[in-house]
């Protein structure tokens, strides 16, 4: 989705938003661990939201083999006020799901490094999981905001 100016300064939740983002794509194989870590990079160093565009550029903002509801389907009957509030809860399965995923290979590494050397080494992958699954903790349990505006 394109800014209606690209020289507005970014937020603090925008870069976020765009974030999680590049996290849910690389845990969809979209992008590689050390491509995550450069545009993550660019990401907290953007000041405009044209700069946050140009991170996912080449990424879609939705997901391409998602198979539309077919037409002889019916309706769902949940009331609209609903609808939010069960794509949060999917967004937040998402989240969780990628932190599962990077969090688990930054401790295979880890256990592989360990096993290998037969030494104690310092458990640096908390460093990763730690904060990020702080945040999702936090947010899971406060509630997501919805991001349409």
């Amino acid at each position: 989705m394109m800014a209606p100016n690209p020289d507005i300064r970014a937020s603090d939740a925008d870069r976020d938003r765009v974030a999680a983002s590049l996290r849910e794509h690389c845990a969809l194989g979209r992008i590689t661990m050390d491509e995550l870590q450069e545009r993550l990079e660019s990401v907290y160093a953007a000041k405009t939201l044209g700069q946050l565009q140009e991170v996912t550029a080449d990424l879609p903002e939705e997901d391409l083999y998602q198979l539309p509801v077919p037409a002889s389907q019916p309706k769902s009957t949940t009331s609209p006020a609903r609808a939010p509030s069960r794509d949060l809860d999917l967004t937040g399965a998402r989240a969780w799901g990628a932190w599962a995923v990077v969090s688990g290979i930054n401790f295979t590494i880890w256990l592989a490094v360990m096993l290998a050397t037969g030494d104690a080494v310092y458990p640096w992958w908390i460093w990763v999981a730690g904060p990020w699954g702080a945040a999702l903790l936090l947010r899971t349990i406060l509630g997501g905001r919805s991001g349409s505006g």
